[in-house]
């Protein structure tokens, strides 16, 4: 769809300042960093109700609905039909996914008067998939695409940042069910079309986007896309090969190949060391003369299965594990070890070493990183000590038959690229506005969705996952698109596409003049707000850069008497440029 659908004549509206609410104040919230937050708050989009609780004035409304309306328009064109779920869910609904346990304190949960558990849904896999267990019998239904645009919850720990950390926020998630991968029916027939309508969506919305590749986290599933609004300060950091164009978030990227070499040939003895209350790496590493680089981190995992097994994960110090790439390389799911069993197993957690793959049965994973040194620091084996002078070759030889060399660790800026050689990855910053999962049968296996395939036989439902941070959306298009002034709105999702500004409305014929200009502006599909407040210019063009409206038309006696109109884009900088009035209209259209 065009860029011009955002023109609509028989929705256009027109309102006063004075009849709807846009309270602005020129002090920031105490509590606000972000620019979204700030400007939000000053421009009278949002106020708070309590902590990560807001709000949505008029302004934000209309802009939410805007944004709604669009992913509505093109989720309806990829096939997907809108529903609505409720936002209170049972807790027995996830009796067999579990991911009460994976959301943890995430999860809002309450008591009935009956004494029912319920939760207030941070997304809902568990309740679309109850559902379909009811009503999808036969292969003759698929494919199904599903959405809702609605309120969810998180008990975040911290909420900040306005609208971008919220306790609760307006949601879109979409849900799809096949019997089969591949063909028209098929789950990645219905990812890419899912992927095109987000990419769609984004940029109606005006938004500057990177789609990257992406871990699933707690939602589960294999193959997932994160949309992410390059901002610089975003939350997320994505890493990007400038050769290729493969970009991936830092959980996900993958890392060009390492070369890596076993037999370095030792230069110092083995040296034991007493290294009592030194929390964190870098105190240790400084004790022990070296830096974070200069030692090994030995991660103690197991993998989650019938009968678990010990897995130990060795990188560089100043690297960070990827549970994620542990698993792919043991090529089952791994879990940090509980401290507890770990003690009693024989590991001293925090100065474990690798020379524990000579004493108990386990499984090793090695970064390359970690391979590439002739003397390296490391645990000890032994609570309060380290060693220096550990050599792969000489104190270990036996890890170069039993141990697997592999990508284990987060990416970071400088890495080599996984697409094109030669090339290094670099960093930017982005906001998470949308995420897209091919769920596979996580959810139909736990809750038992299973439909007669062709052959008459019982499969489990295939699902994928599709969502979008609204009320985000609306923040990080702020969060992008601002100046010293205020907010700068696209068009597309702006409140309203004209501001007016009347000078000295009292005298005669503003006020008439401005509501005739506005009418004639909506019945071209133009969206007006009149500024119509008996208040000096000085603060009325201030909130005019506040509330950051596309188009701005300044009327008063003196164009009214010249036949013209002071005609702005909220981009340009400097004055307004006179138009005559018979041209104002299709000069903001053809703005717009």
């Amino acid at each position: 769809m065009s860029k011009a659908h955002a023109i609509n004549p028989s929705k256009a509206v027109v309102h006063r300042w004075s009849q709807t609410l846009i309270p602005t104040t020129r002090e920031a919230p105490s509590d606000a960093v972000m620019p979204s937050h700030i400007f939000m708050t000053r421009a009278g989009y949002i106020r708070p109700v309590g902590s990560g609780i807001y709000n949505y004035l008029p302004l934000a409304w209309r802009s939410l609905q805007k944004i709604s309306t669009i992913i509505r328009e093109e989720l309806d064109a990829a096939g997907a039909s809108e529903m609505l779920m409720p936002a209170l869910m049972p807790m027995e609904l996830y009796e067999n996914t579990k991911r009460d346990q994976d959301y943890g304190d995430l999860l809002f949960q309450l008591e009935d008067r009956a004494g029912r558990r319920t939760a207030l849904g941070p997304t809902h896999e568990e309740v679309i998939t109850d559902l379909m267990c009811g009503c999808l019998t036969s292969y003759k239904q698929f494919p199904l695409n599903l959405y809702q645009i609605q309120t969810k919850f998180r008990d975040e720990a911290r909420p900040r940042a306005g609208l971008l950390r919220c306790r609760e926020f307006i949601m879109k998630d979409a849900y799809s069910f096949h019997l089969e991968l591949d063909g028209e029916a098929g789950l990645n027939h219905t990812y890419d079309k899912m992927y095109q309508a987000y990419t769609n969506i984004f940029t109606r919305c005006g938004l500057d986007f990177s789609p990257v590749e992406a871990e699933a986290g707690p939602i589960g599933g294999s193959a997932s896309h994160e949309f992410m609004v390059n901002c610089e300060n975003g939350e997320d950091t994505i890493l990007v090969c400038p050769v290729s164009g493969y970009a991936a978030n830092v959980e996900k990227a993958e890392i060009g190949d390492r070369p890596f070499d076993w037999d370095q040939s030792p230069t110092d003895e083995v040296v034991k060391h007493h290294t009592p209350n030194m929390p964190g790496i870098e105190l240790v590493a400084e004790h022990l003369g070296t830096n974070a680089a200069g030692m090994l981190k030995t991660l103690v995992m197991r993998t989650v299965e019938a009968e678990p097994k010990w897995v130990l994960a060795v990188l560089r110090g100043d690297h960070e594990g990827n549970e994620a790439k542990v698993r792919d390389a043991v090529g089952t799911a791994v879990a940090m070890a509980d401290e507890k069993e770990a003690l009693e197993a024989g590991f001293a957690i925090g100065y474990v070493s690798p020379m524990m793959l000579d004493k108990l049965d386990l499984k090793m994973v090695i970064d390359p990183d970690a391979l590439n040194s002739q003397s390296w620091a490391t645990g000890a084996d032994e609570k309060d000590h380290h060693i220096t002078g550990f050599n792969w070759s000489r104190d270990l030889p036996s890890a170069k038959d039993k141990a697997i060399v592999a990508d284990i660790r987060n990416a970071e800026a400088g890495d080599p690229s996984p697409r094109a050689s030669g090339a290094s990855l670099e960093a930017k910053r982005g906001i998470e506005v949308g995420h897209i999962f091919k769920l596979g049968t996580k959810y139909s296996e736990a809750m038992g969705l299973n439909v007669l395939n062709k052959d008459q036989k019982n499969q489990p439902a295939i699902m994928g996952c599709y969502g979008i941070g609204v009320s985000r959306t609306l923040a990080s298009c702020i969060e992008s698109s601002h100046d010293d002034n205020g907010i700068i709105m696209p068009a597309a999702i702006a409140p309203y596409h004209v501001h007016i500004v009347t000078i000295k409305p009292n005298e005669d014929g503003v006020l008439d003049h401005a509501f005739e200009l506005a009418n004639e502006l909506a019945a071209n599909g133009l969206d007006v707000l009149v500024d119509d407040r008996n208040e000096r210019p000085g603060p009325k063009f201030k909130d005019a850069d506040l509330i950051g409206l596309p188009l701005r038309i300044i009327v008063s006696s003196k164009t009214i008497e010249a036949n013209q109109v002071e005609f702005k884009k909220r981009t340009d900088e400097g004055k307004a440029q006179m138009v005559a009035r018979s041209e104002i209209v299709s000069s903001c259209r053809n703005a717009i």
